[in-house]
C-alpha cells in the first residue's frame, strides 16, 4: 500500500537514492532540505512527479507535515569539511533536528528512522565494531560536533521511544559511495575519483594504511528499507560493507579503473581521524536478512562513470554551505 513518507535531507546523496527507490515503489515522498550541503540537481528528476513534494526548510526550526506514515531523518552535514565549518550548526542539526522530527512523529503517529553513523564509535579500540561497543570519542575534538551530535540524537530517539512510545529505527551507517555524491564533498571516494579524472595527483592523509569499509549506495538503501519496515526491531544496527580496505588500496583501485597517471601525495593525518573502521553486520543479517551484494570495483566503476559525465564547474568548491556566513 502506498505511504506518505518524509525524507529530511532528501536532496542529498543518500536522500536522492532513497527518494528514487520509494517513488519507484509507488509511495508519496515529501523532501525537506535546506540545500546547505547538497545540490538541487539531485532532486530535479523528481520535480515533475505528482507524488513528490519539495519543502525548502532547515530542520533546526520546527515543522509539522500532516498525514505522514514514515520519516527518514537523514539531514546533517556528513563530510568533515562541511560539519567542521560550522560545528555549532552541526550539533543543532543533529540535536534540535532530532527533537523536531521526533515531535512530528509523535504528532502524526509516524514511524521514524534516524540515520546515525559509524562515527558514534569514534576512533574504535576494537575491530570490527559491534553495536554493543560504546565507542572511543573525543568530546572536545574537531570531529565531536558530528560524533557527539549523532550520539545525542540516538539518545533522544530512545528516550522518545521509552517515554512517548514513538516507533523508532536507528541505522549506523558506514562509509557509503556511489552516483550523486557531490564531487567536492571532501570524502575519500569522491576526492580520489575527482582528482584522478582531472589529471591531478591523489592526496592521501597519513600513510594510507588506515582502513575503511566501503558500501555501495544501492546496498545501503536496501538496508534502510528493510530496517524501516521491520517489525519489533528498533536497532541500532550497523549498515555497511564488512570488507575492510586500506585507503592506499582504494587509491590504487581508482587509478586503475580511471586509467589516470596520478601519483600519490601524502599529507599528515587530521586530528581524531579513525585508524580502523569496519562493521560487524551479524545483527543486520539476523534481524533484516541484509548484507551487501555490490563489490568495491563494481561500485567504483559506476561511480566513476557518473563523475565522468559531470561538469565540475557546475559543482564549484566551496559548496553553497561554505559560501553562507557562519550562523550559530
Amino acid at each position: 500500500m502506498s505511504k506518505r513518507i518524509v525524507i529530511t535531507g532528501g536532496g542529498g546523496f543518500l536522500g536522492s537514492h532513497l527518494t528514487a527507490r520509494l517513488l519507484g515503489e509507488g509511495n508519496h515522498v515529501i523532501c525537506i532540505d535546506n540545500f546547505f550541503t547538497s545540490s538541487e540537481q539531485t532532486v530535479a528528476p523528481f520535480l515533475a512527479d505528482p507524488r513528490y513534494e519539495l519543502i525548502r526548510h532547515d530542520i533546526v526550526d520546527p515543522i509539522i507535515v500532516e498525514d505522514v506514515d514514515q520519516i527518514y531523518n537523514l539531514a546533517c552535514p556528513a563530510a568533515p569539511g562541511h560539519y567542521q565549518f560550522n560545528p555549532v550548526r552541526t550539533v543543532k542539526t543533529s540535536v534540535l533536528g532530532a527533537i523536531n522530527m521526533l515531535g512530528m512523529a509523535r504528532a502524526t503517529g509516524a514511524r521514524i528512522m534516524q540515520a546515525s553513523t559509524s562515527e558514534v564509535y569514534g576512533d574504535p579500540e576494537i575491530s570490527p565494531q559491534v553495536e554493543s561497543y560504546r565507542g572511543s570519542v573525543n568530546p572536545i575534538g574537531l570531529r565531536a560536533c558530528y560524533d557527539e551530535g549523532k550520539r545525542a540524537a540516538e539518545t533522544l530517539f530512545f528516550d522518545y521511544h521509552r517515554q512517548h512510545g514513538i516507533e523508532i529505527r536507528v541505522a549506523r551507517i558506514f562509509n557509503t559511495f556511489g552516483p550523486n555524491m557531490h564531487p567536492f564533498d571532501g570524502r575519500v571516494v569522491s576526492n580520489f575519483i575527482r582528482q584522478a579524472l582531472a589529471g591531478e595527483d591523489i592526496t592521501i592523509f597519513g600513510d594510507g594504511g588506515q582502513t575503511r569499509s566501503f558500501c555501495y549506495v544501492s546496498d545501503l538503501i536496501e538496508g534502510f528499507i528493510r530496517l524501516m519496515n521491520a517489525d519489533d526491531f528498533t536497532g541500532p544496527v550497523n549498515l555497511g560493507n564488512p570488507v575492510e580496505r586500506t585507503i592506499l588500496d582504494l587509491a590504487e583501485n581508482v587509478i586503475d579503473l580511471t586509467g589516470a597517471g596520478s601519483q600519490l601525495i601524502r599529507k599528515p593525518l587530521p586530528p581524531d581521524d579513525p585508524v580502523r573502521r569496519c562493521p560487524d553486520i551479524s545483527l543486520a543479517k539476523e534481524k533484516l536478512g541484509w548484507e551487501p551484494t555490490v563489490d568495491l570495483r563494481t561500485g567504483l566503476s559506476a561511480t566513476i562513470e557518473y563523475f565522468q559525465d559531470l561538469d565540475f564547474a557546475e559543482w564549484p568548491p566551496p559548496t553553497p554551505y561554505w559560501e553562507a556566513p557562519p550562523q550559530a
